[in-house]
């Protein structure tokens, strides 16, 4: 019988894991050549993966929500057609199972009481070979959640637990309150519980907040969790500091509502602000390209390529940053039809690891809900990020050289939040001038 292995293929530069989320096949089941065959996520996007080969799945090697590593074997599919025979149950005598049941019973009673469950209370994933050294090791799981891992996300490896047995654990362990009594919707103060941030800022712990009987709680997704991790962590890593400059960008409107008929028309596709403002912000970057940086340690990373990040949100209401790689290699036809394309497929679902990696500066468009300005949060491990408010019809002071008068503009507000660490005021506020500047001189006679 001919067998193929399908093995977890390199998803991105940085990724070196993945958890399986979904089983599309069972065993058994006939799977055809690049038919998706099993969903996994990483810690920055989700993907369904193709099967390599056609024939039937006879083998799972992996466990949904158990972590597979890059080139690891996860399935294997008989090109023969025919699925292998399940073997048989060994039936045992039922003083054997009585003996079994006694003994799992016992083990039971003398593990430790908090059960080390797969994700803990902070959203951090446990593997099967961790969770089953902590359970024998007795670590709790609260025990377990204080240990900073050294895995993706934080992630608690194998080295990571034994290095914290052999260290002498800890002395005292504060295990989060089982219960509360609620009485007059009022409670007792109560020990802090486990950060949403898997432990990253150990000795700053939030509040356990007690539901009153007519409130709904709502336990946060996967990719939720993710991104409260990755908040909190940025605003602790960084200083934010947010400088705030009004653009006039009537030239821009008036250029694209003249030229967006003739562009769908040769395109395809419609022309929004999102790629003039990404240019706007590429030549600025060029400009001032200390703005265009990573912080390790004392050391400051000054990055080559301009790879601009665009916020975009998802049905879920999540929020994930797709990336235009190399966007000063574009011209503004190309700027459209790259944040087109990536805002589609993160909206489908069809973003691929590399899609969201290796972002050097990021944008975010708060105009979108109807917001003027916002206090954007800088996406790590970049030191800026610029906010894009609404454009909005306003009176304003018109200058010539006949004298002043009042005339309606259309304005917007850019709100650039950046890391006092290495961005100064004097840079952080002149970079985003620059922006406006590039903007408010928009040559309305422009070809495309």
């Amino acid at each position: 019988m001919a067998q193929i292995e399908i093995r977890l293929p390199k998803m991105g530069e940085s990724v070196t894991e993945a958890t399986i989320t979904n089983w599309l096949k069972n065993v058994g089941d006939t799977v055809e050549l690049d038919e998706p065959l099993v969903e996994v996520a990483t810690d920055k996007v989700d993907n369904e993966l193709p099967s390599e080969a056609e024939g039937v799945l006879i083998k799972q090697l992996f466990e949904k929500d158990q972590v597979a590593q890059v080139g690891d074997v996860i399935a294997i599919i008989s090109t023969d057609g025919d699925a292998a025979p399940a073997p048989e149950k060994s039936e045992e005598p039922k003083e054997v199972e009585e003996i079994k049941e006694a003994i799992t019973q016992a083990v039971n009673n003398v593990t430790s009481t908090d059960i080390v469950s797969k994700n803990g209370p902070s959203g951090k994933f446990y593997s099967p070979l961790v969770r089953s050294i902590a359970e024998k090791e007795n670590i709790s799981m609260a025990e377990l959640e204080s240990i900073t891992g050294s895995g993706q996300g934080e992630r608690v490896t194998k080295k990571d637990i034994l290095a914290y047995i052999a260290g002498g654990r800890k002395a005292n362990v504060t295990t989060p309150v089982a219960a509360a009594k609620v009485e007059n919707n009022t409670a007792a103060p109560a020990p802090a519980a486990p950060s949403v941030s898997g432990g990253f800022l150990s000795n700053i712990k939030e509040p356990i907040v007690i539901p009153n009987a007519d409130d709904e709680i709502i336990e946060m997704d996967r990719m939720r969790k993710m991104i409260a991790d990755h908040m909190v962590m940025s605003t602790h890593v960084s200083p934010h500091v947010t400088s705030y400059v009004e653009a006039d960008v009537t030239n821009l409107v008036n250029w694209r509502n003249k030229v967006k008929k003739d562009f769908i028309a040769r395109e395809g596709e419609n022309i929004t602000f999102t790629p003039i403002i990404m240019e706007a912000v590429v030549k600025a970057i060029k400009d001032f390209p200390m703005i265009n940086v990573s912080v390790s340690g004392t050391q400051i990373i000054k990055r080559k390529h301009i790879n601009i990040g665009m916020a975009t949100a998802l049905p879920s209401g999540n929020l994930i940053v797709p990336v235009i790689k190399d966007a000063d290699r574009m011209n503004l036809t190309g700027l459209t039809k790259s944040v087109n394309e990536l805002a589609n497929n993160a909206r489908n679902n069809k973003l691929k690891p590399e899609d969201i990696q290796g972002g050097t500066y990021t944008i975010t468009n708060v105009g979108t809900f109807g917001n003027v300005m916002g206090t954007p949060i800088i996406n790590q491990p970049q030191v800026a990020i610029l906010a894009l408010g609404a454009i909005r019809k306003m009176p304003a002071v018109i200058e010539t050289p006949h004298g002043d008068f009042i005339g309606i503009r259309h304005k917007m507000f850019l709100s650039h939040s950046y890391d006092h660490r290495v961005v100064d005021g004097a840079l952080g506020g002149q970079f985003v001038r620059r922006v406006a500047d590039y903007l408010e001189q928009f040559d309305v006679n422009r070809e495309i």
